[in-house]
């Protein structure tokens, strides 16, 4: 197996999530359940229109349910569509199984880093900090760790990894009702460069972690939308101007409450479908597509954040 700390290139990860909003998009798909390619290039144009250059595919893009079988050839597709200039990240997991599997083939993937899916139910924290150790000593490259749930790993599990080249960034997702109290997040801060974290909710949380505590970027699904305004928010905190990134935040708060109230991952997907920015297809299989009054909902508040100006 190849050792990380020794085998993998250094990358100085934390300019490399600095570069921009990273995006979160859906896949699209067509109607029998295959990757389209025509749709997913029509939604990276539109994202790079509007100064996206990072694309993370995960959950938004059901990367949970995707096929072995096709894997490596959506990863290939992705990278090309994205171009030399942007970086793509793909997602490995979330079962063990499934992530050795894709591990072996990302061996030999043009991708510098996978991020690893997270799992809940029938784990522990020592069997899943050995689980990322043989995905990254199969494949020879570090993951982005992706913490959803509190105390997932613990700080020492997390400082561990990282100290030892097994993660390039962090994903950082746990949800609470005031992200300023969170002392998960305090103890990790105390153990890993905050740069490596990424406020990992959207925008509606990113001021918070990225004033008060510093982290690199943040990642967003309503960036598919108007990644024109993700991206001057974004900016505006780089300037410490969090007047103007507020306003900004407000303006996607409508389309994330429908996500919080409905599903996160299934009103993104409708959301980017309804706003012609692409023909996203169908949702695959172990979910399904909204009720026509969502969609109508949706649709309205689609809309009317197309429009905005500020």
């Amino acid at each position: 197996m190849k050792q990380p700390e020794e085998n993998m290139p250094t990358t100085d990860y934390r300019n490399k999530i600095q570069n921009s909003v990273i995006a979160v998009p859906p896949m699209a798909r067509g109607d029998d359940l295959t990757v389209c390619p025509t749709e997913n290039q029509r939604m990276i144009d539109h994202l790079k229109a509007g100064g996206v250059r990072t694309f993370l595919y995960g959950g938004n893009a059901l990367f949970y349910h995707i096929r072995l079988s096709e894997f490596a050839e959506v990863v290939h597709m992705l990278v090309e569509q994205a171009g030399p200039e942007s970086w793509v990240i793909p997602s490995i997991g979330s079962s063990f199984g499934m992530m050795m599997d894709q591990a072996a083939l990302a061996a030999d993937l043009p991708v510098e880093t996978f991020m690893v899916l997270p799992q809940k139910d029938i784990t522990d924290p020592d069997g899943i900090e050995r689980g990322i150790r043989m995905a990254v000593e199969r494949m020879g490259k570090p993951i982005v760790l992706y913490l959803k749930f509190d105390r997932w790993l613990p700080p020492s599990a997390v400082e561990r990894l990282v100290q030892q080249g097994y993660v390039s960034w962090i994903k950082y997702a746990v949800v609470l009702d005031d992200p300023t109290k969170d002392p998960y997040l305090k103890e990790l801060l105390e153990l890993v460069p905050r740069e490596l974290f990424v406020s990992g909710m959207g925008e509606q949380p990113a001021i918070c972690h990225m004033r008060d505590f510093q982290m690199g970027g943040f990642t967003s699904g309503c960036v598919c939308i108007r990644p024109d305004l993700s991206t001057q928010m974004l900016q505006a905190m780089r300037s410490a101007n969090w007047e103007q990134a507020d306003r900004i935040r407000a303006v996607f708060e409508p389309l994330e409450d429908q996500r919080n109230a409905i599903s996160p991952i299934r009103v993104l997907h409708e959301a980017v479908g309804l706003s012609g920015i692409s023909t996203v297809g169908p949702l695959v299989p172990l979910l399904s597509g909204l009720s026509e009054p969502q969609r109508t909902e949706i649709a309205n508040t689609v809309q009317r954040l197309k429009g905005v100006t500020l």
